[in-house]
């Protein structure tokens, strides 16, 4: 029996960069991440 296949396009579109973008909350989650940086794993 085949899985159901999730939209990657809806995904986006709901939970993206440019969705989030697009809200006050949205742009200051994404100011707070940038500010956060992004973590290096190494080893």
């Amino acid at each position: 029996m085949e899985n159901h296949r999730k939209s990657k396009i809806k995904k986006l579109r709901k939970s993206g960069f440019r969705a989030r973008a697009r809200t006050t909350k949205g742009k200051k989650l994404q100011n707070r991440r940038r500010r956060v940086g992004r973590s290096i794993t190494c080893c």
